[in-house]
């Protein structure tokens, strides 16, 4: 597995706080009040210990929206939410009156927007920085255990999990969202070309 050094690591998360911030911003028009989100930590796992990761954490099923993105690397991305928090945040988007049946019928079309709008946020500022051109799929949703969310987009033994672990605060809520990248050795070694491409652009050293 490839490892990022201390610059490297550092960068790649600024560059992840970038993007969940256009995210944030985008997210607080949609619900009416103010979002705040902070990438707090980033980790490389392989698929079964991102899993495992996510059912540590989360005892509840988890509500998953995957985009796939070619272009300056190849990657499955999926935002993650425990299940029974989609409810919540589907309520958020379209307000008290909405009968509680009428939101259950909502809320992969309200998640799977959701999922557009970080995932597009999170990839296109790594395209923005890395003058690179990242092309995405439409949104896929899920619903299922970490290990089946984890392994929606094939189970091959040569990737690595880039796991993004996610704060969101609103002014009344609260809640923990992940973001994997899914990315092959190829993958792996264009992101961390990529990323001392942009170290060298920002600072003349690498």
């Amino acid at each position: 597995m490839i490892v990022l050094n201390e610059l490297e690591h550092d960068a790649l998360v600024e560059i992840f706080n970038i993007g969940v911030g256009h995210a944030a911003a985008s997210m607080s028009g949609i619900v009416n009040e103010e979002v705040m989100m902070s990438v707090p930590s980033i980790s490389f796992l392989d698929r079964a210990s991102a899993a495992q990761l996510l059912s540590n954490k989360e005892e509840e099923r988890i509500c998953g929206v995957s985009q796939h993105y070619e272009g300056a690397f190849n990657t499955e991305a999926i935002l993650m939410f425990p299940e029974n928090k989609s409810l919540e945040i589907v309520r958020l988007m379209v307000g008290e009156l909405v009968p509680l049946q009428e939101l259950s019928e909502m809320e992969q079309e309200a998640m799977s927007e959701i999922g557009n709008i970080i995932l597009n946020s999170c990839v296109g500022t790594l395209a923005d920085i890395f003058q690179m051109e990242l092309h995405g799929s439409l949104p896929l949703y899920h619903v299922g255990t970490s290990a089946e969310i984890m392994s929606a987009s094939g189970s091959a033994d040569d990737t690595t999990v880039l796991m993004l672990h996610i704060d969101f605060v609103l002014e009344k809520h609260q809640i923990r969202g992940y973001v994997a990248f899914i990315l092959d050795l190829s993958s792996l070694h264009d992101l961390k070309h990529q990323i001392n491409l942009y170290l060298l652009r920002l600072t003349g050293t690498a």
